[in-house]
Formats: C-alpha cells, structure tokens, sequence
C-alpha cells in the first residue's frame, strides 16, 4: 500500500476526517505499516498502551478474559481503530486484538497520536463518539446477559 493510499484511507476515517491532509501524511510516514497472520496478537488484555492500530485491510477479534476463559466481543473490521482506549485513559490494554485473517495495519505511536489530538481539538469529538456507541453497545449486552442469567436462575 503506498503513503498516498494510507491518507485516503485515514482521511476516509470520521475520526481523521477534520485533519489536513499534509497531516495525515506526515502520521502515515510516521506510523509503522504492520502485517499480521491469522491467529497473531496485535496485543494482549493487561498490556500497556503504547499504540493504536488503523485496520487497512483484514479483520481481528476483540477477545476479553473472564472465569469462563476468553470471549469474543467485538470485530475491528477495515478502516476501523483499534487501541485507542489505552492510550486515551492511559490504562492496560482492556482487551487482547487478535488477527482473525491475514491483517494489515497501521500503528500510530501514542504521542503522534496524543500530538494530532492536541492539534485538531475537533477529533476528540469524534473519539468521544465512537467511546460513547461502544459503551452503549456493551452496556446494552451486559443488560440482555443479566436478563438471560436472571431468567436460566429461575428456570433451575
């Protein structure tokens, strides 16, 4: 995939849509392009965030450890960013990113990515939405969870 492919497809992005083009080249001259296999980890629940990953082409699964061992619960589908909330909230990695098919990415540096935040203010917004949609998503199927375990309790 060449530079100018790598804008296009960030500047296609909601999140990056607002950024100036020779800004989102200079971030794409400075993101590292990363190829994955299928069944490679981009990175693991618990790790530090040091980066966030661009899906450019692929798919990947969002796995989550819990007593009953890991679950899938989300895709990160082409286009989409992945990683973002640890570098953000400066937590661990709340999830492990695993390669369902050959992926190919582009990984943002924390402070490239912290640095464009600073320089257009506008895509915080766009951040905060896609938090907010992901936090309504996840609320509304930990809600259905309890609904189906309240109603198996009953039941036995």
């Amino acid at each position: 995939m060449l530079l100018n492919d790598e804008v296009e497809l960030l500047r296609r992005l909601p999140l990056f849509a607002g950024v100036a083009p020779a800004k989102l080249k200079l971030l794409a001259f400075t993101s590292d392009r990363i190829k994955f296999d299928a069944g490679k980890e981009l990175f693991k629940q618990g790790d530090a965030g040091d980066a966030a990953y661009v899906v450019l082409s692929g798919n990947a699964d969002v796995l989550v450890k819990t007593e009953a061992g890991e679950i899938k619960v989300a895709t990160v589908n082409p286009s989409e960013l992945v990683g973002d909330i640890a570098i953000l909230c400066d937590v661990p990695r709340t999830a492990t990113v695993r390669a369902a098919t050959p992926l190919l990415t582009l990984r943002i540096k924390k402070e490239n990515f912290l640095k464009l935040l600073s320089d257009f203010p506008e895509m915080t917004v766009e951040i905060m939405r896609v938090l907010a949609t992901r936090l309504s998503r996840t609320t509304a199927e930990l809600s259905d969870a309890r609904s189906q375990l309240a109603h198996a309790r009953r039941v036995h």
